[in-house]
């Protein structure tokens, strides 16, 4: 199954998260106020959440040294720095076939929130 927009949030339909479309791409927040954005392109899906600003780390060179060492720890969720709306962003993000299976669509996105207070953990020593 080749998933959009419209089956994804049939797919991602759950209790505990509320889902809303914005744009290309479709905003899930979870229980704890947590927002994820699920976008489909091309072959893949990606998720992705922003956790803090470049301007708030400390020493950035530090900070990115770090998570190159210790990424791996994290199941299924990477970090990478997006630029958005003219600022950047350090940001965790999962991505999969576009053709995957329900049950990794949904592992992929309680992946990305069950790490978002880890990384935040992990990190913090680096944020001003």
């Amino acid at each position: 199954m080749s998933w959009n927009l419209d089956s994804l949030k049939d797919c991602l339909r759950r209790e505990e998260w509320e889902i809303a479309e914005e744009g290309d791409c479709l905003r899930i927040t979870n229980e704890d106020g947590l927002d994820a954005y699920l976008a489909v392109s091309g072959e893949q899906i990606v998720v992705e959440s922003v956790l803090f600003s470049t301007e708030d780390v400390k020493d950035e060179a530090g900070l990115n040294e770090k998570i190159l060492r210790t990424h791996q720890i994290f199941p299924l969720t990477t970090i990478g720095i997006s630029t958005i709306n003219g600022e950047d962003y350090y940001i965790a993000f999962g991505a999969l076939f576009s053709e995957s299976k329900q049950e990794s669509v949904i592992t992929e996105v309680e992946s990305l929130f069950g790490n978002i207070p880890a990384f935040l953990e992990a990190y913090e020593e680096h944020l001003i």
